[in-house]
Parts: C-alpha cells; structure tokens; sequence
C-alpha cells in the first residue's frame, strides 16, 4: 500500500506511525531509537508525555535526514488560550530541539469537562497554532480527540482549517459520527490506541477472522483502520512487534467483516471523553 497520507495542505503524513506515550518511562531514548531503527518514520509525541527531549535525541542521533521524520506534538489541556499555547508549543520546539514539528496539535477541546469558556480558549489557541504554521514552525496543524461539536467551535473562527483529528479509535470504539464529521471537512483520521486494549486483542470475532486472514490480532486490527483510510501510531516494546505493526500483509478484509467489526458493542475504550469525567473503571 502507498505509505501515507496527503493532507489537505499538500504535506505527506506516514500511514503508520510509533506512539511514545509512556515507551521512555522517563529514563532514556533507547525505545524511541528501537522504533526508528525498525523503520517508523512518525513519531507521536506530545508535551504531556515528557519525553520530548527523548524523541528529539533520538531522532537527532539516528543519522536519518530529519526531513525524513515526521515529527508529531501536542499542547496539552492547560495550556488553551493564545499566550500559553505559544508558550506551550515554543517549549516543545525547544525541549525536542528542533526548529519545526510536522504536525502540532491541540491535545484535547476542554481544560475540564465543565468549563464554560472552552470555545474561547480552543479558538484562541489555534489562532496561536496557525501563527506557526505560518511562520513554518508547524508544517500541519490539527486536533485530538474533538468531536463534531468541538470542530464546529474551533472553525466558526478559523482562518486554516485542522488537517488531522487524532482520535482513540478502535474494534469496539469506532466513534462513526466524529469520524464521519471530519472526513466531511477534509480533516485526515488518525488513531490513537488503535489495538484498543487486552479485551479487544483477545475478542474472539477479532481472533476468529485474524486466524482465518493468517496475520496476527494486531496486524488485523491495523488493517482494519486503514482499510478505512484512518491512520495508525500502535504501540510496542519489542523490535518484533515493532515491525509486525509496521510491516503488513497486502490484504483487504472483506466488506461484511468489516461491517461486523464496525457494529460490534463497545469494548477496550480507555475511559477518556473530552466532555465527561474520566471513567476510571475503564483504565
């Protein structure tokens, strides 16, 4: 399959990238250097994850041109409003040391579920990412985990619109209706946490087809978002899994299985919505 994703501005997003969420458990690199050495060229990151400093080392010490990577962060909820996002993203730049990110982020649409002047601050802050996406510090910029309503918000003041909305999206978690809502506004779907969790890797429809299309639970369910031209950043320790994520199989999963999947009841959701208190059960 071709390895990416054109953007609405023209820039080439990798299809499938490595998410950093925890993989440095605030030691060292070596992880983040593992995954570029595998052959992801997308790097996740954000400044909530604390270990840009990491993945800018790792990226800097790779010997790979850096016009090869594609270097994702994220401003994180506390940081909403004009001045803090610059500052946010400004700190960012420098903690990875780099003098642009391929793709900002605004990492979720609220500070806390019952804030009242959200709209304001979202609208604020992307006044602030569309500065350094002008200034060519940003080469994309985008939003994570917004629904419709949120886009909506962000937009009635916009001068560029988002170019990628990173969702947690998986078997069991498909959240049809925002995805549906930016693919409509020419918006590219991104998957965060796109295994789900143990109860989606170990669902026996996703064991019983991964079985009978011969690649791995893992494997299937990567396909099975991309299939739908959604985005991938899996996770994974080992150099194995690292490649078996990055290296599939040509396949095309059949249209009444992937109606299945996309029907069956929730499962594996992490528990996190941009407008609901955290669901701790579920972590």
């Amino acid at each position: 399959m071709d390895g990416y994703f054109v953007l609405s501005n023209g820039v080439k997003m990798p299809k499938i990238g490595y998410g950093t969420y925890k993989c440095t458990d605030g030691s060292d690199e070596r992880i983040v250097a593992m995954a570029l050495e595998a052959g992801y060229r997308l790097l996740d990151t954000a400044a909530a994850y604390e270990n840009e400093t990491y993945v800018g080392r790792a990226v800097r010490e790779s010997g790979i041109r850096r016009e090869e990577i594609f270097l994702t962060s994220k401003v994180w909820k506390t940081e909403l409003g004009y001045e803090r996002t610059k500052k946010s993203m400004e700190a960012s730049l420098e903690r990875l040391q780099m003098e642009y990110a391929d793709l900002f982020l605004i990492h979720w649409p609220k500070p806390s579920p019952d804030c009242e002047n959200w709209k304001e601050l979202v609208q604020e802050s992307w006044k602030a990412l569309e500065e350094f996406h002008a200034q060519g510090k940003a080469r994309a910029i985008g939003v994570s985990n917004f629904l419709p309503h949120h886009l909506e918000a962000l937009m009635e003041t916009a001068d560029v619109r988002p170019m990628v909305n990173q969702l947690e999206l998986h078997v069991g978690y498909m959240q049809e209706a925002a995805v549906q809502y930016s693919k409509g506004w020419g918006i590219q779907v991104q998957a965060w946490s796109p295994l789900g969790r143990r109860r989606v890797l170990e669902e026996p429809v996703v064991l019983r087809m991964a079985e009978q299309y011969g690649v791995s639970p893992a494997q299937f369910l990567l396909c099975f978002l991309l299939q739908q031209n959604i985005g991938v950043i899996p996770k994974a320790s080992s150099m194995e899994r690292m490649r078996q994520n990055l290296q599939l199989p040509a396949m095309e999963i059949r249209t009444e299985d992937m109606h299945m999947l996309r029907c069956l009841p929730q499962i594996g959701w992490g528990g996190e919505h941009p407008d609901l208190e955290r669901d701790m059960k579920k972590i």
